[in-house]
């Protein structure tokens, strides 16, 4: 671990040892996530059984309903909305693992050593986005294999990673606000479950118009619905309007209420 001086540093070495702490913080987390790989293996089960799900049991009706085409066309539909549940369910890995540090007195410990601060919980944030792309990869498989067919360009291909990538920042610092406010590891797995449900009340799995009118006000304002038709939009051409710039802002505004929520939780030390 990177001893901090106590006389004063400049910025730039300022910045790294916040870099070099964040990486040894970082590859902790990795050799936790290959050794106990079961909690990655729950959260991938979720957005794969939804997928098969809705394209084998439910896609030839909803298709139809919704106006969307048979259930070949519906799998172009669903998928976008799949891959971001599987964002939001990877979500749960930063708050179980924060809580664990918490409960057992991991980062009390951390609190008292000459290390940057922030480096704790950038390094459970930046741990979980590594294990989110895995899931991405896995599940952009299966949709592959069950007839997804995207018509994006590299550079499309680029952008919706990086759109993903940004809601994955976002909400892993929220998730981590979330682990360090929960006093068991129970309550830090069930705190982020609104994150995971809410994609169900948007546009992921049939249209807003579908919806009844105040249900449709819903999925129509919330965070999701946009962030799902900016994706949908990068990989299968359909018309984006203004739901990128509004996707960006709820992207960024996740990502600073629990920066600075997990940031102030953090330095108040509260005990466990």
């Amino acid at each position: 671990m990177t001893t901090v001086p106590t006389t004063a540093t400049t910025p730039a070495r300022t910045r790294s040892y916040a870099f070099r702490d964040s990486m040894t913080m970082l590859r902790r987390n990795i050799k936790h996530m290959l050794r106990y790989p079961s909690l990655t293996v729950q959260i991938v089960t979720l957005p794969v059984l939804m997928l098969l799900l809705f394209v084998y049991v439910f896609g030839g009706a909803i298709g139809e309903g919704i106006g969307v085409g048979d259930r070949d066309a519906y799998i172009n539909y669903l998928v976008p909305g799949i891959i971001v549940m599987a964002v939001t369910s990877g979500t749960i890995t930063v708050a179980v693992t924060v809580c664990t540090d918490m409960t057992e007195g991991i980062i009390n410990r951390f609190r008292t050593m000459a290390i940057w601060r922030s480096s704790v919980l950038t390094g459970h944030v930046l741990g979980n986005m590594i294990q989110i792309v895995f899931i991405l990869a896995l599940v952009t498989g299966v949709a592959y294999a069950i007839g997804f067919r995207p018509d994006a360009t590299a550079v499309e291909w680029a952008a919706a990673l990086g759109l993903l990538l940004f809601l994955a920042f976002g909400l892993s610092w929220l998730s981590a606000a979330m682990g360090l406010n929960s006093k068991t590891i129970e309550a830090a797995s069930n705190a982020p479950m609104p994150l995971i449900y809410l994609p169900f009340l948007s546009s992921a799995f049939v249209t807003p118009d579908s919806m009844p009118t105040g249900l449709r006000w819903f999925a129509e304002y919330q965070p999701f619905s946009p962030i799902n038709e900016t994706l949908r939009g990068l990989l299968l051409g359909t018309e984006i309007g203004n739901d990128a710039w509004i996707a960006l802002a709820w992207c960024a505004g996740l990502g600073l209420t629990g920066y600075l929520w997990a940031r102030a939780t953090f330095r108040k030390g509260a005990g466990r």
